[in-house]
């Protein structure tokens, strides 16, 4: 099975932390609001039920929205 990377999927990605990035830089949003974002985007799909189409989708969202918390890729800690 060849693993295609999901292109919209990552500009996606990398554009949204850009803004999260930006809107606590200029303190439009604070840390922990943005926390909030990400925290309420990973319970979105957390509840999701999976499809027989893209078993897994859901989980592996969550997954990857919850690693971005750990690590703090989207929040500049201070």
């Amino acid at each position: 099975m060849s693993l295609v990377p999901d292109v919209s999927g990552n500009a996606a990605l990398a554009i949204v932390e850009s803004l999260l990035l930006a809107l606590n830089d200029r303190e439009v949003l604070p840390e922990h609001e943005i926390i909030g974002i990400l925290k309420d985007a990973a319970a979105a799909h957390e509840n999701m039920p999976e499809t027989q189409a893209a078993p897994g989708h859901h989980a592996a969202v969550a997954a990857l929205i919850n690693a971005i918390l750990a690590g703090g890729n989207s929040v500049r800690r201070r």
